[in-house]
């Protein structure tokens, strides 16, 4: 019976998870025990769960911030453990009261046996081939006892059966009395026990296979992680080198265009200086044969003097003679030298600091269309269509060339391209039309507010053949696809008339009487300036920065600075050129994909090289 009840509080002591007697207990809100490094692993399992199921009810238990040692710790299971730890075992064989201590424990008797009983035991011909542990191994933990089940309600009764159906041990008077209906499928224990194993064991080993699957792709991880790595680093390497490289390319680089300014003014200066010296001179020589004349207080009597104040008069008279000064020339002198100007490269795949240029613009009249030029675009085949609102497109070249007029019949406010280069069409009326690479007119019909409703429109088309028409009475903007019909959306212009639109990679650029806006194209405001000038005119450079142009009206000058997409000043390209009427307000501005610049006024198209 002792022996017994020493079986049954042995397996009371013994972890659901690993199977061992408990080593720090913990408790989980079910009141269910598990040894705290089981815990631990059942939570890593979860990855960064923070609740624990438990294992024998599946109720859940939370995990402060995942530290199990948090959880409340079985002070009575631990103090029990350890009494029985501490507990001498005594020989299960010896009859006397008095019994003497064990040394060993034969795992397949199941008995603790002392040294007489031991010497015994090894010498019955059926009991050699036991498992005989040495009890020092047992209580140092090196090796662990096999326990034998016995009956809870039959304590002298082995568990030598399963039910399967009630997933429970019962001993043979269990079986027949609880488990004797229909559907409870009982075997014998040790036969549960190997196929037990050996789901164990085939479990075991698929989990050995999958984490060798698993280890050859973190294997494989880790290879890659090392190869990107090592890109890292050569790429690394390769860009000190070029950064080197390139720092010592610039320096040169710099000195050239530094010395090459010079040598650019230099000329000029020294033209201007040569004609300073000349008037200095000139001025020099009138002051000196004055000074001589002014200065004598006598009139000169004899013919030596005489003779001498007829010659300095004579050379005052001619020294007075000489033409005023003429400042057309010092003028074109200097024109030469204001001219120079350093053009920034900004491209990101170049290395060049720019170069010098001179800002040269040829102009290009365009007769008979006089106040009526009302939109530009770059072609896709870098050229200039200029639109005419009393009819017709004109196409330039790079170099100023007139080349083609189409659209003779059609009004024009506005032009732009699709991507595969049909022709969209902005009319007087507002209404929006596409046209083949014939110029063959499309039946698609396009929602667009009447001149009435919207006022005077402008046209853009983005990257992804979307069609945006501005309109400045209505202070709005609608967006259509190439499909037609109605309006896809509408974005506000909350508070500013935009007069120009002008397509930028996922934005807008608005441009107002005095203000240059950044928008995307829900309408959002990203980036304005106010300091750019009155009605200034934009476009978008062939470096994807930001053109913009202010005219000086009444003077005619015109001013071309080059902005980042923050509207952030980055170059002067063209200060003050003189332009013709400058009266009017409706100019458009572009550049070709060569580098030229186009302004147009309504009535004559200038190039800037």
């Amino acid at each position: 019976m002792a022996e017994a009840l020493k079986n049954i509080i042995a397996q009371s002591l013994e972890c659901p998870v690993c199977l061992n007697t408990f080593t720090n207990p913990k408790t989980l809100s079910c009141s269910h025990n598990y040894c705290k490094a089981c815990l631990d692993n059942l939570l890593e399992c979860h990855g960064n769960d923070q609740m624990l199921r438990c294992p024998v009810c599946r109720a859940e238990t939370q995990v402060l911030n995942q530290d199990v040692s948090k959880l409340p710790t079985n002070l009575a299971l631990k103090s029990l453990i350890e009494d029985v730890k501490n507990q001498y075992h005594l020989c299960s064989i010896c009859k006397s009261e008095d019994k003497p201590q064990a040394v060993v424990y034969c795992q397949d008797c199941g008995k603790y046996l002392c040294i007489t009983c031991n010497n015994t035991h090894s010498l019955w011909q059926d009991f050699i081939s036991h498992e005989v542990l040495a009890m020092s191994e047992i209580e140092s933990g090196k090796v662990s006892v096999r326990r034998y089940r016995k009956c809870k309600k039959h304590p002298k009764k082995d568990e030598e059966c399963f039910c399967s159906d009630c997933r429970r041990f019962a001993c043979f008077r269990c079986v027949v009395m609880e488990h004797k209906d229909d559907g409870h499928r009982v075997i014998e224990a040790a036969v549960y026990e190997s196929s037990h194993l050996k789901s164990i064991e085939d479990l075991k080993s698929k989990a050995d296979k999958k984490r060798s699957c698993f280890q050859k792709y973190v294997d494989f991880i880790d290879d890659q992680k090392e190869r990107v790595s090592n890109v890292q680093k050569q790429c690394t390497d390769d860009i000190n080198k070029a950064y080197a490289e390139s720092v010592r390319q610039l320096k040169e680089k710099k000195e050239i265009l530094i010395l090459e300014v010079k040598g650019r003014t230099e000329g000029v200066e020294k033209e201007l200086d040569e004609m300073k010296k000349s008037a200095q001179e000139h001025i020099t020589h009138l002051t000196t044969i004055a000074d001589v004349l002014t200065n004598r207080t006598k009139v000169p009597l004899d013919m030596d003097a005489l003779a001498a104040h007829d010659t300095l008069c004579q050379d005052l008279q001619e020294a007075l003679k000489q033409e005023d000064p003429d400042y057309k020339q010092p003028l074109q002198s200097s024109k030469k030298g204001k001219s120079i100007t350093f053009k920034r490269n900004v491209r990101t795949d170049e290395l060049t600091l720019g170069k010098i240029v001179n800002a040269i613009a040829k102009n290009i009249a365009l007769p008979n269309r006089k106040d009526n030029i009302h939109s530009m675009v770059s072609t896709p085949d870098s050229r200039m269509a200029v639109g005419r609102s009393t009819g017709g497109v004109e196409i330039f070249s790079a170099d100023g060339q007139f080349q083609q007029t189409v659209f003779k019949d059609v009004n024009i406010l506005g032009v732009g391209f699709l991507s595969d280069d049909r022709y969209v069409i902005l009319d007087g009326s507002n209404n929006i039309t596409l046209y083949t690479l014939e110029y063959t007119k499309l039946n698609v019909m396009f929602e667009t507010l009447s001149h009435g409703e919207g006022g005077i429109s402008n046209l853009t088309v983005d990257d992804d053949d979307q069609i945006y028409v501005s309109y400045m009475q209505a202070q709005k903007i609608q967006v259509f696809s190439p499909a037609g019909g109605q309006a896809v959306r509408v974005i506000p212009c909350d508070g500013y008339v935009p007069l120009q639109i002008t397509n930028y990679n996922d934005n807008l650029i608005i441009a107002s009487a005095d203000t240059i806006r950044l928008i995307d194209k829900q309408g959002v405001v990203k980036y304005e300036s106010t300091n750019v000038g009155f009605f200034p005119i934009a476009a978008v450079s062939q470096w994807n920065t930001i053109l913009i142009a202010i005219v000086k009206h009444g003077v005619g000058l015109v001013s071309i600075n080059e902005y980042t997409n923050e509207l952030n000043h980055v170059q002067n390209l063209v200060i003050d050129y003189k332009i013709e009427k400058p009266e009017l307000l409706w100019y458009y501005l572009h550049q070709y994909r060569s580098g030229e610049i186009a302004l147009c006024t309504p009535d004559i198209l200038y190039i800037f090289h």
